[in-house]
């Protein structure tokens, strides 16, 4: 009899491991498949894009990830003047293309990045020989650089980056003086090159892109340069701001001053560049220290989920005149804050985890019918 009893309870616990196995296994599918899209779940208020390298996409894995989490796409580099005219009147299109195909063949909008910028454009742009270039001949390369992109683009992307960070870092200074375009062209060439762009694509929405815009001081010089633009009837569009910003900053303050600024111009806003560091802001390159080996913990997660949880309940109350959020990388495997400035620190800026997993930020970004809103 004890025997017998003993079997039925060994075989009973046997049933129930194999059930809560069963249920565990199907819990952990479910839980992958009950992931939702962010671009998805903010379709009714604005684009959801991804800055990515065409090497990216080669990873299918990756590629499919991006494909179910966005639906706008912005190449990283692979359209910056080095990249796409690196010697005069030679273009290399395929890193640029594979990007431009992709979005188009997964139904994702394209924003073009970027047509003018201080940095990686090749030093031919700006000589004519030994000697530095005049003024007539920077034009006409800026000019027929601008054609030729927009115009390869032309029906795949429906927005341009025209002029990227054009304002000084200097506080006391607007424009930055140590630019080649400034130094040869003078302020004009800003407008020449949305005025070329517009000729080029007249459908494409111009933006100016910049950094640190949400800072009051800077934010009052580009909104100068904004409205100066309008009112001299030059065709741009909107504003690009990169949202390279961190724990620290912006305040909620900042962020609806910001875009209460620009849409007093009637300008469209964008958040172009978005990652939020763990760290204070640096621009200068430095060594690692042992204070930047900061581990992930769960307080730091938590953290991390309040600041983008802020940022984009304010960028639900503001959708009206926001066309487009795009984040800096897929995840913190590929963010350039890893190296950036300082070589080497594993940083930990997006939604997605180092093994596309997604992070408490994510869930608190995508489930925010839970709030009273």
């Amino acid at each position: 009899m004890i025997k017998n009893y003993t079997a039925k309870l060994n075989f009973t616990a046997l049933i129930a491991f194999v059930i809560l196995a069963s249920l565990l296994v199907s819990c952990s599918s479910n839980e992958k498949k009950k992931i939702p899209s962010i671009s998805k779940t903010y379709q009714d208020y604005f684009p959801i894009g991804v800055a990515v390298s065409s090497y990216l996409l080669h990873d299918s894995a990756t590629a499919d990830f991006v494909k179910r989490q966005f639906n706008s796409i912005t190449p990283e580099n692979e359209m910056k003047p080095e990249n796409l005219q690196p010697e005069e009147g030679k273009f290399t299109w395929k890193r640029a293309d594979r990007i431009a195909n992709f979005a188009a063949n997964n139904g994702m909008k394209l924003r073009g990045h970027c047509l003018v910028w201080h940095q990686q454009t090749p030093d031919w742009f700006f000589m004519d020989g030994n000697d530095t270039a005049s003024a007539e001949l920077v034009f006409k390369r800026m000019k027929d650089h601008i054609y030729a992109v927009v115009n390869h683009f032309k029906g795949k992307a429906y927005c341009w980056d025209v002029v990227n960070e054009a304002i000084s870092d200097d506080s006391t200074k607007f424009l930055r003086e140590e630019s080649p375009w400034l130094k040869i062209c003078g302020p004009s060439f800003i407008d020449s090159a949305f005025v070329y762009a517009h000729q080029a694509d007249p459908s494409a929405k111009l933006f100016y892109n910049d950094y640190n815009v949400v800072r009051p001081e800077k934010a009052a010089r580009v909104y100068r340069l904004l409205k100066e633009l309008k009112s001299r009837g030059v065709p741009v569009d909107g504003v690009g701001i990169q949202a390279h910003w961190s724990l620290y900053e912006p305040s909620a303050e900042e962020l609806r001053d910001v875009i209460d600024k620009f849409k007093s111009l009637g300008l469209d806003v964008q958040f172009t560049e978005l990652d939020v560091s763990v760290f204070k802001w640096e621009k200068n390159f430095r060594e690692i220290r042992p204070s930047d080996n900061l581990a992930y913990t769960d307080s730091l997660a938590n953290v991390l989920a309040d600041k983008y949880s802020e940022l984009f309940s304010i960028f639900r109350e503001y959708h009206e005149s926001i066309t487009g959020v795009t984040f800096w990388s897929v995840s913190d495997r590929t963010t350039w804050l890893n190296y950036y400035p300082v070589r080497g620190r594993q940083n930990y800026p997006m939604l997605f985890d180092t093994l596309l997993k997604p992070k408490k930020a994510f869930w608190d970004v995508v489930e925010f019918n839970k709030e009273n809103q």
